[in-house]
């Protein structure tokens, strides 16, 4: 073979390389921009369709402005990649600056999705018009195509299943940045002679210096995420992690312990009593004999805890979809002085799973069943809020069972409280009575009980110790003021129309 047609094979396996490298690392900022709005703002399917539409729109307006470059088609996709790498690089890191100490979020997401999907729009124009001199147009255009898109395909899976898991959004972008600089790299060492040495030394330069830039944020990426973190948070971090599911971070001030899903409050030491005690006790005592129980969420261990102080439980199931949860609740010595070890009690069981896919699969029964999950705030929770849900929960009740619910704020939330209680009583349950009590950290916070049986929860006598309930504070529980009640028929939430989600963002908005 002769030195030109070896010359000709490398650079052929270069731009090859580089047309499935440019397709992964493109997709994969959609990805990061897309998670990281959704983590900030909730709404998955606003903040995925959002980013989708505007990306592929930018694309399409990179695509239009290639037609403008003539010359130095190569030299000009090099700069491409290097700009893509300092963009898509810096996406995550630059959201949350803009979240941590700016109101300009979501103009940011604005602007990094035009920029990385303009860059992007570029690629694929410059290298089939660089690639011409080896295939003619029909081959040109399938090879450059298909490969763009099983690059793609590859990013859809390395995205979950390695990326977030094991290196978080954050790191995820620096690491992708970084694979981007590379492609540039192999373009200018195998068309180093092509380029000439003014503009390879421009393009070296470049190089280095945006992977100094990438390399060293990467490097130092734990107290980067630490120092925003406690801005964000306010409080010391103590610990964090990032999960497939979420991102968890608890944080301690003096002998408040907090901790955060996905940048949401999920509860403060200093007052989480009087969220569970009206969760756990008022429906508890509502059941006579023995209690099976089955919790979906709650694996921090807290509603747990309430629990064991029956001894009359005799079985408690404990389904949370993140088992880092469980491995928190279980090992963390600040959540197990809170949780008084409840997951190390022989009657827990914990199950890592969605909660509509166990009861779905499962044909168990429990006089008792507890739904302690996030609140509704993206359609995937949303689900755990539809009468479709309840339905199916209704048939793991016993005939006199009863089932509880938290349901967000019936003030800071209180059409999508109200779709709740509206959604239980079109699932067909007989019994279904709201309440509510005040928990400093989150206000006035709403729960509806639910049953096939008659319920008198507001005569509720305690028969175990509490710090917040007593006899002369359950009754006023059940009263709501005007500014709590719905200002419309409220209407049942499904999982093809999640009206819980729409009411949720909606009362939030102002608030947050």
């Amino acid at each position: 073979m002769s030195t030109d047609s070896r010359l000709r094979v490398s650079e052929k396996s270069v731009l090859i390389a580089s047309v499935l490298i440019a397709g992964l690392c493109s997709i994969v900022y959609e990805l990061l921009i897309s998670t990281t709005a959704s983590y900030f703002l909730g709404d998955s399917v606003k903040q995925f369709s959002l980013t989708i539409g505007l990306y592929m729109a930018a694309m399409g307006l990179g695509a239009w402005v290639s037609r403008l470059i003539k010359d130095h088609l190569l030299a000009t996709f090099i700069g491409v990649e290097i700009a893509l790498a300092v963009v898509g690089g810096l996406s995550v890191p630059l959201l949350y600056a803009a979240f941590a100490y700016t109101s300009m979020f979501y103009p940011a997401v604005f602007l990094l999705i035009l920029a990385i999907g303009t860059l992007t729009g570029l690629e694929v124009p410059l290298l089939t018009r660089v690639m011409e001199r080896h295939y003619e147009l029909r081959f040109n255009l399938s090879n450059v195509l298909s490969l763009d898109y099983f690059g793609a395909l590859i990013a859809t899976l390395v995205f979950p299943f390695l990326l977030v898991p094991f290196a978080g959004v954050f790191r995820s972008a620096l690491i992708v940045g970084l694979i981007n600089m590379a492609v540039g790299f192999l373009n200018l060492w195998a068309f180093a002679e092509v380029l000439g040495l003014q503009r390879r030394r421009v393009f070296y330069a470049a190089c280095i210096s945006v992977v100094l830039l990438l390399g060293g944020m990467l490097a130092a990426a734990g107290p980067l995420i630490k120092g925003w973190s406690e801005d964000i948070y306010g409080d010391r971090v103590v610990y964090r992690e990032q999960t497939p599911y979420q991102n968890i971070v608890l944080t301690k001030y003096k002998a408040d312990l907090r901790l955060y899903l996905g940048g949401n409050l999920q509860f403060s030491s200093i007052d989480e009593y009087r969220y569970h005690e009206p969760l756990i006790h008022i429906p508890a005592a509502q059941v006579s004999g023995p209690l099976k129980v089955l919790m979906l969420g709650g694996g921090d261990g807290l509603a747990a805890r309430e629990l064991l102080k029956y001894p009359r439980l005799e079985q408690l199931t404990v389904v949370d979809l993140d088992p880092a949860m469980f491995r928190l609740a279980r090992d963390n010595p600040h959540i197990r002085q809170l949780n008084g070890d409840s997951f190390r009690d022989p009657r827990v069981k914990t199950i890592s799973e969605d909660a509509f896919v166990f009861l779905d699969r499962n044909n168990e029964r429990f006089n008792l069943i507890i739904t302690d999950l996030p609140d509704p705030k993206n359609v995937s929770l949303a689900r755990l809020y539809s009468r479709e849900f309840y339905r199916v929960a209704r048939r793991h009740l016993t005939v006199d069972g009863v089932f509880v619910t938290q349901a967000t704020s019936p003030f800071y939330a209180r059409e999508a409280f109200w779709s709740i209680v509206a959604s239980l009583q079109s699932a067909g349950f007989k019994e279904v009575i709201p309440y509510h009590a005040y928990v400093p950290a989150f206000g006035e916070w709403g729960f509806v009980l639910a049953s096939d049986q008659p319920l008198q929860p507001e005569k509720t006598q305690l028969s175990t110790e509490t710090r917040f309930l007593q006899p002369d504070v359950i009754e006023p529980l059940f009263s709501f003021g005007k500014d709590m009640l719905p200002t419309q028929e409220p209407l049942a939430s499904s999982i093809d129309s999640p009206l819980v989600l729409t009411h949720y963002l909606e009362g939030w908005r102002y608030w947050r």
